[in-house]
């Protein structure tokens, strides 16, 4: 089995969005610090873009959950590999995600970090599938709804591959 790589969000366009949502939560926050939360692995390529436009006092932190393995469907069951360093409360979190399909994943890691007495938590996501949702999570900040496909790159990866890729593309996975 080979996979092809179909480009479907370009690196320029991906860098373009990133910019307006982090001068959207600039505003938002404005006379405010900020927590964000890189969820790990696939989040950290888009956390560090996103922390560099955003103008406000920035913090970071870094939590991996696990939901998938090396399939390309969520396995449902979420599992914390790491934890927080810094406690949360009186925060004003920012959830920092590659991407959102089901929900599961958020909705528990929401739910167990709003017991950590944040003064608010929102979500902030790369890439967001709407209608695979599951769970309902609310996505306050969000660059772009995609088509349920499996895409790669930007942190995004397939069996711990493509995550280095500058832009957001589709697995076509096919025969050798």
């Amino acid at each position: 089995m080979s996979e092809k790589i179909r480009v479907l969000l370009s690196e320029e366009e991906v860098d373009s969005r990133i910019r307006e949502i982090a001068a959207k939560i600039s505003r938002d926050y404005a006379g405010k610090e900020i927590h964000l939360i890189c969820v790990l692995k696939g989040g950290v390529f888009f956390t560090c873009e996103l922390a560099k436009r955003i103008t406000v006092p920035v913090t970071l932190d870094f939590m991996s959950v696990s939901s998938y393995g090396d399939d390309t469907k969520s396995s449902g069951v979420v599992k914390i590999v790491k934890d927080l360093d810094q406690p949360l409360e009186g925060k004003n979190v920012l959830i920092v995600e590659d991407i959102i399909d089901s929900g599961r994943t958020l909705s528990y890691l929401i739910d167990i970090l709003g017991k950590r007495k944040p003064e608010s938590i929102h979500l902030c996501t790369l890439l967001d599938k709407p209608e695979r949702r599951v769970r309902d999570v609310k996505v306050d900040y969000s660059c772009f709804n995609i088509p349920d496909e499996f895409v790669v790159g930007y942190g995004l990866d397939y069996a711990q591959k493509y995550r280095n890729l500058p832009f957001i593309g589709v697995v076509e996975l096919g025969e050798n």
